[in-house]
């Protein structure tokens, strides 16, 4: 893990260079006040009146016009070309949790990468916000409070199993893998309790956002 460059005692909203919905920017910071951008970014936030309060990554995406506007004290340049500027970002901020929005929608391998970054790197709580859904990666151990009928869907980034309570197709004794089994579009009956050994992501509806936050203890 790198020093960090950003520290707050609560949420960051990190907004990237991805497509974004028109209310992306206003639910995330609702949730997570401070702005931190990364690399090209900042050129979105700048565009809807909001200034990061740091922007980081390689800059090879952040226009001259967006560096002009802010002051050098939040430009946060890191050279190196072996990690994504998401990654950069994550290492590099020190927060109970990140609210992240503008990484999926527009370039498949970036979307990817993201999730890629989310599952295999010690870095605060990460909810990706996406255009009809949220993502986050499944804790050992899950409680959520979700309407009947609400979508849940889980995707495993290497092996994984559990168990599970309150889905219509339960999950126990199965054996999923990225190349094998998945669990698109379950649905909730009742109180969710989910048990995974493995690395895998949650996928619910962007109004979830706060059953979400709650069930993995961010409010």
């Amino acid at each position: 893990m790198s020093e960090p460059l950003v520290t707050s005692a609560g949420g960051v909203t990190l907004i990237g260079g991805g497509a974004l919905e028109p209310d992306d920017l206003e639910q995330a910071l609702a949730a997570a006040p401070l702005l931190v951008a990364a690399d090209g970014g900042a050129d979105q936030a700048l565009d809807r009146g909001y200034r990061p309060a740091a922007v980081i990554g390689d800059f090879d995406s952040l226009s001259v016009a967006g560096r002009a506007a802010l002051p050098p004290e939040v430009l946060h340049r890191v050279a190196e070309q072996d990690s994504t500027d998401f990654q950069k970002c994550l290492t590099r901020i020190a927060a109970p949790f990140v609210i992240a929005i503008g990484f999926s929608g527009r370039r498949l391998d970036h979307t990817l990468a993201a999730l890629n970054v989310m599952a295999r790197l010690p870095a605060p709580n990460v909810i990706l916000i996406a255009a009809e859904d949220i993502v986050f990666l499944c804790p050992p151990r899950l409680a959520l409070d979700l309407p009947d009928g609400a979508r849940l869907s889980l995707f495993p980034m290497g092996p994984a199993r559990g168990s599970s309570e309150g889905l219509e197709w339960p999950i126990d004794g199965l054996a999923f893998t990225p190349d094998g089994r998945s669990g698109t579009s379950n649905r909730v009956t009742g109180p969710v309790r989910l048990a995974i050994e493995g690395p895998m992501l949650v996928m619910l509806p962007r109004e979830a956002l706060a059953a979400a936050m709650a069930g993995l203890g961010l409010q």
